[in-house]
């Protein structure tokens, strides 16, 4: 499926995903990207349907040919203040509002979103399988957040997150179970309240 290049006006809109949402560890992550129509990008997709090393190109692309692109995290202890949902907000306005050149328009992926002052949104479910500049930024979050947990990994090694980026495979729960919770893990999961004998 060849995903549609704008919505209605590729000079004022600006694509958003986010990345991490249903993780045990580690931040949640979000990406705006404005395309620039001159500089087409071929192979844009939804991030989860490349491999990691088409995403890593497309990143290279989309930072080099966008208009203007940003990345923005929001942290686990935020997370846990505000709750997944709010904090996925915050992350997608740190990201708009971030941006070099300033839209009108938001493509946002997905059903929610907690509006702007001065900024109108559109939101799209499964917008990264339909939009181009929604699918650069779910790759840019992607990307950003995988190299950000495999940082994380390195200062903490025996949750695996090199492999599973933070999301709860049985490996990751086991280790959880295990050893406790690190200071980058989201203590409001059940998982992990159960793990520190709360109820």
């Amino acid at each position: 499926m060849i995903l549609k290049p704008f919505y209605e006006n590729p000079l004022v809109e600006a694509g958003i995903d986010e990345a991490g949402r249903g993780c045990l560890a580690g931040p949640v992550t979000a990406a705006a990207v404005m395309l620039d129509e001159k500089q087409p990008i071929s192979g844009l997709n939804d991030s989860k349907k490349l491999s990691p090393e088409e995403r890593e190109e497309l990143q290279k692309e989309i930072m080099a040919k966008s208009r203007a692109w940003r990345v923005a995290f929001v942290d686990a202890r935020v997370i846990e203040e505000v709750n997944i949902l709010q904090a996925t907000f915050q992350a997608m306005h740190q990201a708009v509002l971030g941006l070099s050149v300033k839209p009108k328009m938001l493509l946002v992926d997905g059903n929610r979103f907690n509006p702007l002052e001065d900024y109108d949104h559109q939101c799209i479910i499964k917008g990264d399988s339909l939009y181009q500049s929604i699918a650069a930024a779910s790759i840019l979050a992607k990307v950003a957040r995988d190299e950000h947990m495999l940082k994380l990994h390195e200062e903490y090694p025996d949750y695996h997150w090199e492999k599973n980026k933070g999301y709860p495979t049985p490996a990751h729960r086991k280790a959880v179970m295990k050893l406790g919770p690190s200071p980058y893990h989201r203590n409001n999961f059940q998982l992990i309240h159960r793990r520190l004998g709360r109820h």
